[in-house]
């Protein structure tokens, strides 16, 4: 059950469109409408639009990394399949890593891993689809390099239960893959740990040498619903570096390196705080470097994907995922269009805070995420004729919390920032991580949040201060 610790609520404008809109198609009413007088035609319009939106799912965008949303995944998926993931393709750790050493491009390790997540698993071969392009080879190289040729010649048992279309479709991509590596030989290329999923991800970008095919390929492979999407935040083909600037000036680059060093050494990520050594300051913003950039002098400006900017623009609630705040979520907020996009929609905009802290945000309380967001999305620091003035208010409205959290709740800080609308939410211990939200109820408080007519209708302004279950 989410308790509600204080809610506030100051909504302005109701967003374009309204809440839910319909979709027409050649059985439904709006084929229909052409042959009646506009009068009776705009009425059936109207009447059609408000059956629709009472029944259609609500639409979101999420802006989150590879792993730590992935757990509520399946729980969402149960209320909506209208979900707009968007992803960083700025990783540079693990197998994505070693993928782009060798082949160069944008790191695809969060995508596959969101792909995966969404994938179906109503069927036998579904299911060992989903187990194939999920596996990963073993951390000795040996075995690693040895499993692989299996794998890649047709001979592993992971094929068992995936039939001929599907595996000539996934095998003619591995192969594709490793003829690529191959024609590299001055690179030796490392498959310990390697993801499947990476591998056939990469062999389908280079082919069809577009990141938004491959997406659509894997998408259609492993059969994520038509309307659930898997977007780059950035369109490219071309290999991304993360860099940050801390608050005594020091520069980082590499996303590795901010949020989870390894020393060179090839390794299972581990991004708890207490598994490497503290940043030594606080991270004041993140930036796209040059890929051979090593100071402020090599910051560069890609643009954002269209079609991020187009679905925030139209989905009915924006949210914040929990994660890595500023190598996992901010690398998607400092982009020309975003904050404007976002400022511009009278709709609920949810930060879901961590359980924990990890290297990059320790010692933080709620309100400095907040801060982070804003800043991003602001683009503050950096070059001034670029950035925004937007209140933080403008960009998170409400906050969900899990229960027994070690983020410090500062509720007076959150309120002068214009931020009211708190909920905690039922959490689980996990033995990795600590303490995350319990899937179940963390989609059950955010599909509460967007059915509140408060955050959308000016008519509901609102301020009054609730407590459930005192």
């Amino acid at each position: 059950m989410a308790q509600l610790l204080a809610t506030t609520t100051t909504t302005t404008t109701p967003p374009c469109g309204g809440l839910l809109t319909a979709r027409a198609s050649a059985s439904s009413p709006g084929c229909f409408l052409r042959a009646l007088p506009r009068s009776r035609a705009m009425a059936s319009a109207s009447g059609a639009d408000a059956a629709a939106a009472a029944v259609a799912p609500p639409s979101l965008l999420v802006f989150s990394g590879g792993t730590a949303f992935n757990g509520v995944v399946e729980e969402l998926k149960k209320v909506t399949t209208r979900v707009a993931h968007v992803l960083p393709v700025s990783d540079d750790g693990g197998s994505t890593a070693e993928i782009v050493r060798v082949l160069g491009g944008p790191a695809v390790g969060d995508i596959r891993s969101r792909c995966l997540r969404l994938s179906d698993e109503s069927t036998s071969e579904a299911l060992s689809v989903r187990t194939l392009l999920g596996h990963r080879l073993p951390l000795d190289p040996s075995e690693a390099k040895l499993e692989w040729y299996q794998i890649v010649e047709g001979e592993h048992a992971l094929w068992d239960g995936v039939s001929q279309p599907y595996r000539e479709t996934i095998r003619a991509f591995l192969v594709y893959f490793h003829n690529e590596i191959l024609r590299r030989s001055a690179e030796m290329f490392c498959f310990t740990n390697g993801s499947i999923g990476n591998f056939f991800f990469a062999g389908a970008r280079i082919f069809f040498q577009s990141l938004d095919a491959a997406i659509f390929l894997f998408s259609r492979v492993s059969q994520i619903p038509a309307e659930s999407l898997v977007l780059p935040v950035i369109s490219t083909n071309d290999r991304l570096t993360l860099g940050c600037e801390l608050w005594d000036g020091t520069i980082i680059r590499g996303q590795n390196e901010i949020s989870h060093p390894s020393n060179g050494r090839k390794e299972v990520v581990n991004k708890d705080c207490n598994s490497c050594s503290a940043l030594p300051s606080r991270i004041k913003r993140v930036f796209y470097m040059s890929s051979e950039g090593s100071n402020l002098l090599h910051e560069v400006f890609p643009e954002a994907n269209r079609t991020v900017l187009e679905q925030l623009s139209k989905v009915d609630c924006i949210v914040y995922a929990m994660g890595s705040l500023f190598t996992s979520v901010c690398p998607s907020l400092v982009l020309r269009g975003i904050g404007e996009t976002i400022a511009s929609r009278s709709i609920p905009k949810v930060l879901l805070l961590n359980g924990s802290h990890d290297r990059e945000t320790t010692g933080l309380p709620a309100s400095g995420f907040v801060t982070a967001i804003t800043d991003s999305l602001n683009r503050t620091y950096g070059y001034p004729d670029k950035s925004l003035k937007n209140l933080p208010k403008d960009y998170v409205n409400a906050l969900l919390v899990p229960k027994g959290g070690q983020i410090p709740l500062d509720i007076k800080n959150l309120s002068s920032k214009g931020i009211f609308h708190v909920v905690t939410v039922d959490s689980i211990h996990d033995g990795k991580t600590g303490i995350i939200f319990d899937p179940h109820s963390l989609i059950q408080a955010l599909t509460s949040l967007i059915s509140d007519r408060r955050f959308v209708e000016p008519d509901l302004l609102t301020e009054n201060v609730e407590s459930l279950n005192k």
